[in-house]
């Protein structure tokens, strides 16, 4: 079977409009975990503690910074559209808060819409070291010489 120009032209523009068509469909991934709401209804405030509560609705995502800290659960949402760089749709953070004897005090939901920023890990340290390269730190060194150096005198 053999097709005319015409026909094979229609077929590539058909591929190609399909193609474009695919390509520029939204993609949604999902990240991370929140618990279901008929788990967290299990947990009794007061009574539940850190290990009871990872057995009700797992191990959490992120935990306080310090150790005995709350329990984090974090779930986002992206959406991938083309090459375009992705976009956050998405967010929700469930956190279990505990009192120091480590008995959930209290359990908050937050999302993207609340606007508040919930740091779970900042590992941010400074070297202190100057970005310096071997040249420029021989470089560096001319106009420092002191003529006592040369005759011995302190």
């Amino acid at each position: 079977m053999k097709l005319g120009m015409g026909a094979r032209v229609r077929s590539v523009v058909i591929c190609g409009v399909l193609g474009l068509a695919v390509a520029c469909s939204p993609v949604i991934r999902n990240h991370g975990y929140i618990p279901f709401q008929e788990d967290l209804d299990r947990i009794v405030i007061g009574q539940d503690t850190r290990d009871s509560v990872a057995t009700l609705v797992g191990p959490p995502t992120a935990g306080g910074v310090l150790a005995g800290g709350d329990y984090y659960y974090v779930a986002n949402q992206f959406r991938h559209y083309g090459a375009i760089a992705p976009v956050e749709i998405s967010r929700e953070v469930l956190a279990i808060r505990f009192d120091s004897a480590g008995v959930v005090r209290n359990i908050e939901r937050f999302g993207l819409e609340d606007g508040r920023v919930v740091v779970l890990s900042r590992r941010v340290t400074d070297d202190n070291i100057a970005d310096t390269t071997f040249i420029r730190q021989l470089l560096g060194n001319i106009g420092r010489v002191n003529a006592a150096d040369f005759i011995g005198e302190n």
